[in-house]
């Protein structure tokens, strides 16, 4: 009985290792993101009447802003497909223009927290009298492009890029980069309707 008892637990053991080195090793495969597709560049006019025009892309919808605290002439330009937006505040010029300077630049520099680096672009078009910064915010901030452009007299609007997610630098990259496009088409076709 006793040898018995012995081959069958000497057989347990022996399907025991059979069975645990029959298992495949896997290994954990790196994190990936999903593939985006970019629709192509193709841009129309932003013509309401407004104190200002720009040209901006067919892939996006112009909206006038209608949260509580905006006002007059102030547009978001939705990009539906990339989950994300720019929202557009405009600003007459009367004796605050340095205001509006400071905090504009206060707020791109409000990212400093998380941003690895914030560059600025100066935009000047003398013949449309519109100068103006963009600022590319670099890595995990909310709002990874800020803008503003001014006539310096009577015009100034502000604008800044959010997307509806977490931030993520490696997994956005793509995608603002094609956006920091538009925004600077739009600065450069900036101009004033009512000067």
């Amino acid at each position: 009985m006793l040898r018995v008892i012995m081959r069958l637990g000497l057989m347990l053991l022996v399907v025991m290792f059979v069975a645990s080195a029959c298992r495949q090793k896997t290994t954990p495969k790196p994190r990936g993101y999903f593939r985006i597709v970019l629709p192509e560049k193709d841009y129309q006019a932003f013509d309401q009447p407004f104190p200002y025009q720009f040209e901006y892309p067919s892939y996006a919808k112009a909206m006038p802003d209608t949260s509580v605290n905006a006002e007059a002439y102030w547009l978001n330009i939705v990009f539906p497909e990339m989950n994300g937006q720019i929202h557009i505040s405009y600003k007459a010029v009367n004796d605050n223009f340095n205001d509006l300077l400071e905090d504009s630049r206060k707020l791109a520099y409000k990212h400093t927290i998380k941003a690895d680096a914030i560059n600025e672009r100066m935009f000047y078009n003398e013949q449309k009298q519109v100068m103006g910064i963009l600022y590319e915010i670099k890595g995990n901030a909310a709002s990874p492009l800020q803008f503003f452009a001014t006539d310096s007299l009577r015009h100034f609007i502000r604008g800044s890029l959010y997307f509806n997610a977490k931030p993520n630098q490696d997994s956005l990259a793509p995608v603002i980069g094609f956006v920091e496009e538009d925004v600077i088409r739009l600065m450069e076709t900036l101009e004033w309707t009512n000067r």
